[in-house]
């Protein structure tokens, strides 16, 4: 069979050619580093400062996967009967934190897109606690509303002080609302209330 394809010009078919590359595996090919998401999570969910958590590497070193990550499990526990819901919650990610950027940067902040996509992400995170514990206490409507309450807090709380810097000075205010807003609106996509 190879001298018949030689003999027509067409030799090359058969060829092999031996790659000296090593093949990387999918989560550094993809720039996915695991150890670098998990940090990023526990400096959200412990915001203080003086728990000793490097939080500018959040704004410092901006990935994609985790925050997707997140928004992706924030939609799964959306999704309890609403499958409507997780492209809403996709696109208000999306274009909320190209929101927010804008709003950054015309208060003269400066953060790139992929830092506040990042933050905002990432942020999510006291909303999946939050609406995974909100079935247990939904009968007792004080602590329902002091559930939801935290959840939107705690987020808006993790984003603004990750992106608000001491650069904008008293016009933390200004950026903060529209972060406690944009969390209100995904905690109500999340509840459907």
């Amino acid at each position: 069979l190879s001298s018949a394809l030689n003999s027509r010009g067409y030799g090359w078919l058969l060829e092999v050619e031996e790659d000296e590359e090593e093949l990387k595996p999918l989560l550094e090919e993809l720039d996915i580093d695991l150890t670098d998401i998990y940090y990023k999570i526990r400096c959200v969910l412990f915001p203080l400062p003086s728990l000793g958590f490097n939080r500018a590497v959040l704004k410092d070193s901006p990935d994609f996967w985790g925050p997707l990550l997140v928004i992706l499990i924030f939609s799964l526990v959306s999704l309890y009967g609403q499958f409507h819901v997780i492209s809403w919650i996709l696109t208000i990610w999306l274009a909320g934190s190209f929101l927010v950027f804008l709003l950054t940067r015309v208060l003269g902040a400066e953060v790139s897109f992929g830092q506040t996509l990042g933050v905002i992400g990432y942020s999510v995170i006291p909303l999946i606690f939050a609406a995974t514990t909100q079935p247990l206490v939904s009968f007792i409507p004080l602590l329902n509303f002091a559930v939801r309450i935290l959840g939107v807090v705690w987020a808006s709380y993790s984003a603004g002080s990750l992106l608000v810097d001491q650069e904008l000075g008293h016009k933390k205010v200004l950026l903060l609302y529209p972060i406690f807003l944009l969390y209100v609106y995904f905690y109500s996509l999340s509840t459907g209330a």
